[in-house]
């Protein structure tokens, strides 16, 4: 007797360790009570749509409309069985992903939202939040420029000036880089009017004062500054070089040579147990004022100037390749060479030394000397014409490097002041320079957001409402990479037991701090066979192995979310 038998296969993959993430954040129960669905809207609910989207983001980093209901038909039995719901193809149509995106885009509505979850994340993972980054990007594409659009001309961090672009803000909780408040604006703004609307979002978000923000040098306009120190909160940034330009940092430099500044060394310890001398500086307190003299604004600042030996010995370097390139061109200047056109007097040849130390900005330690040598040379007789002696004159440049001055502009290399008005005891001179030095923190989660895997570049949208949707949506899926890495290397320091397998092709190699987006690929493969027969119906999933149960227990995550889509399946090997 023959059986009939229909085989059903899906791809599994990290899609129940993606949606048990979700909703552990209550990331769809949010959704749905911050945001009002259309009144006409049928099936799977928006909070569900926007959940299973972000489940495929995150899965296959490709954020294109057209792409989730493709995706979502070949994995219907795993979507129904780890969400709970009647999932339909049509649910998840181009058309409702626009919607969706429509939706993020309400300012009241996502703000509302963005609070809390942050508030629901920092009880449920016992999150104890104190330092907050702050940094703005860009992200260009080949848009039409509106008069009131979002996509606008402005200075481009992705180096194309020429494309219109988007300007993201993030402002991201230490040490996960998780993104707390988020911003979608319009290409031409100016960075240094965003920090504090953003501090504001993120403060009510964190609910919480007395929190360290830090940020580059645009964060560091005095208006900013005051802001966050009215509030009662602390800021550590930067001066840029138009607040700290060359005098000021000369006066320092000078007061450190007679003796007013005692200079302390800033180390950090490194995993071996020694430390590296990373810089030099000191510290001096400002009494602040700002507003007008009716409510005035009054605080103390403390400013830390710093060289940074590293930084000083590259621009020592790359003086001293300028000083050597210019002693070259200056030198070149008055010879003869064919093809080559020559000053023709003195002035001309002054007017090349000039642009040449301008351009090599060498001005202040290369002397050079530019006269005119009179030579005579004798011309001998010639069919009567009696010898002769003929003068020309000839021009002559020299340069001489002052060592001296030298050497004072050497000691004025790699300084740098912060400004920051947490106090000594909360925040040390040390801490303060380690803590700007991960700056790193934020700008890998703007990587995250523009690069793999969340992938906004490029951006398949054109409308300004679906493109501030789409940015919103991937800020919900940057926390979920974030958290994900911080819970597992939480776990990983608490069992001081490292991770192995999780690198493709060095099965024995180990870590300490694995990455969410290698605890994902640790899935790949994990595959769901449903086979029909004319009486029963028979599952089976490829059994998880050792890494793949020891990777969910680092995230909190049983085996049953995977075991539940097959009672059939092979029994899991013993840890």
């Amino acid at each position: 007797m023959t059986e009939t038998l229909t085989i059903t296969t899906e791809r599994v993959d990290d899609i129940p360790l993606l949606l048990t993430h979700l909703m552990h954040m209550g990331v769809p129960s949010l959704l749905e009570q911050h945001f009002h669905q259309h009144g006409n809207w049928q099936g799977l609910s928006a909070g569900w749509v926007a959940t299973i989207w972000l489940a495929h983001l995150l899965s296959r980093g490709d954020h294109r409309l057209n792409q989730l209901r493709p995706w979502a038909e070949q994995r219907l039995l795993t979507l129904r069985a780890c969400t709970g719901q009647p999932v339909q193809p049509l649910d998840l149509t181009d058309d409702r992903l626009a919607r969706v995106l429509y939706m993020l885009s309400d300012d009241a509505h996502w703000t509302s939202f963005e609070r809390a979850l942050t508030r629901d994340t920092l009880r449920v993972y016992d999150l104890r939040p104190s330092r907050v980054r702050i940094d703005t990007t860009t992200s260009s594409g080949y848009w039409q420029v509106t008069e009131d659009g979002l996509f606008q001309l402005g200075h481009s961090k992705d180096h194309r000036p020429d494309l219109p672009q988007l300007k993201v803000l993030l402002a991201t909780l230490d040490p996960l880089g998780m993104p707390v408040a988020t911003d979608v604006l319009s290409g031409e703004r100016a960075d240094d009017q965003l920090y504090l609307p953003a501090i504001e979002r993120a403060r009510g978000g964190l609910g919480q004062r007395g929190l360290l923000y830090v940020g580059d040098c645009k964060m560091s306009s005095l208006a900013t500054r005051a802001g966050v120190a009215e509030a009662g909160d602390y800021y550590l940034s930067p001066f840029s070089a138009i607040q700290a330009p060359p005098a000021v940092i000369a006066a320092y430099v000078a007061g450190v040579v007679r003796g007013e500044y005692v200079l302390q060394a800033i180390e950090r310890a490194q995993p071996d147990g020694t430390t590296q001398h990373l810089a030099d500086g000191f510290e001096v307190a400002q009494s602040m004022q700002a507003g007008d003299d009716t409510w005035p604004i009054r605080w103390t600042e403390r400013r830390l100037v710093v060289r940074s030996l590293a930084l000083a010995r590259t621009a020592e370097a790359a003086l001293r390749t300028r000083l050597a390139r210019a002693q070259h061109e200056v030198a070149e200047l008055a010879v003869r060479k064919r093809g080559k056109r020559r000053p023709r007097d003195l002035v001309s040849v002054e007017q090349g030394v000039t642009a040449i130390l301008a351009q090599q900005r060498v001005a202040d330690v290369l002397r050079v000397t530019c006269q005119e040598l009179v030579q005579e040379r004798r011309v001998r007789a010639y069919r009567g014409r009696p010898a002769t002696i003929r003068q020309t004159v000839e021009l002559s440049v020299t340069s001489k490097i002052d060592e001296a001055a030298l050497d004072e502009a050497i000691a004025r290399l790699g300084w740098r002041v912060y400004v920051t008005n947490q106090p000594t005891e909360q925040l040390s001179l040390t801490q303060a320079v380690l803590a700007y030095r991960e700056e790193y923190l934020v700008e890998r989660s703007l990587g995250r957001l523009k690069g793999q895997p969340l992938s906004l570049r490029p951006m398949y949208l054109e409308r300004d409402e679906h493109a501030t949707g789409l940015v919103r949506l991937l800020s919900i899926a940057l926390r979920v990479l974030t958290l994900l890495e911080f819970v597992a290397r939480r776990r990983v320091a608490a069992e001081g037991k490292p991770v192995a397998g999780v690198y493709a092709g060095q099965a024995t190699r180990t870590t300490m701090r694995p990455t969410a987006e290698r605890l994902l690929s640790a899935f790949r493969e994990v595959t769901l066979t449903v086979v029909a027969l004319p009486d029963r119906v028979v599952h089976h999933l490829t059994p998880l192995t050792l890494v793949q149960q020891r990777l969910l227990a680092l995230v909190d995550c049983a085996p049953e979310i995977y075991l539940r889509l097959a009672h059939n399946s092979v029994q899991l090997p013993e840890i």
